[in-house]
């Protein structure tokens, strides 16, 4: 006798359906003829001709400046937000809170607030059309948000475990770097990747301060809307492209992101 399927996994499946049904249309688009591309029919024969089209252009190029730029910045905000949480999680100091407030309200204001001031700086610089430039941007904007997320995963550690350490000759490097950082690894992977996908996806200031040295890969997309008609088949393929890095990223680490999201708002 078959199993009837509960409301609740119904539902589940239903919500689940309606989210990548975007996705799904999407990636079923790009493997269709330019011809047959807005057809509702989805009995269709396959083509590659989409993704072959997109490396004989600027897009090859593009993709790597995206990954480049999110990959740098990303790195460079674990690298410096990392130890920055830890200190605002374990030492107590006057104003402490506020220190903390203000870390996060960096992340309050419209990005077109910011667009002025950073075109101003990065001409003066000369870092306009530049991966720096855009990792710099990045960087600022995501620093934030690692500090405050870890600063909650630090705080779910027991201190007690680093006391042991210091007790048994570690420093307070060595403690961090053997004790808080391991048990917070799953914090780190899930703030990681929320990092990545703000600096992937980002449109805005890589429209803004990119001309073609430093294109990224959304922006490339545009290219494909011309006057003379939108090349559909292509900006399918394309935006599969740029789904990839992100869902092979959080493939490998499904695991630490499905536990650090759990985790964060655990605290001592």
């Amino acid at each position: 006798m078959s199993r009837r399927l509960p409301l609740s996994e119904g539902a589940g499946v239903l919500i689940l359906a309606t989210v990548l049904s975007p996705a799904l249309w999407l990636v079923q688009m790009s493997f269709r003829h330019n011809a047959d591309i807005m057809s509702t029919r989805m009995i269709f024969t396959p083509t590659l001709e989409n993704y072959a089209a997109l490396w004989t252009g600027e897009f090859p190029g593009s993709f790597v400046k995206s990954l480049l730029a999110s990959g740098i910045s990303t790195a460079v905000s674990l690298l410096l937000g990392v130890p920055a949480a830890y200190a605002l999680a374990r030492w107590r100091f006057r104003g402490e809170r506020h220190v903390a407030l203000w870390i996060l309200a960096t992340r309050m204001a419209p990005p077109i607030a910011f667009t002025i001031p950073f075109f101003l700086a990065f001409s003066w610089a000369g870092l306009m059309d530049t991966v720096a430039g855009l990792a710099i941007i990045y960087v600022t904007f995501n620093l934030a948000l690692v500090i405050w997320s870890m600063r909650g995963f630090f705080a779910a550690v027991p201190r007690s475990l680093e006391e042991a350490a210091w007790i048994d000759g570690c420093g307070v490097w060595g403690a961090f770097l053997r004790i808080a950082l391991p048990l917070a690894a799953p914090g780190l992977a899930a703030t990681g990747i929320l990092c990545f996908i703000l600096s992937w996806n980002d449109f805005f200031y890589a429209l803004i301060l990119t001309r073609t040295r430093a294109m990224t890969a959304p922006v490339a997309i545009v290219n494909f809307m011309q006057y003379a008609g939108w090349e559909w088949g292509k900006i399918a393929a394309a935006g599969v492209m740029v789904m990839l890095p992100v869902l092979v990223f959080t493939f490998f680490v499904r695991n630490y992101f499905v536990s650090g999201l759990m985790a964060g708002g655990v605290k001592e």
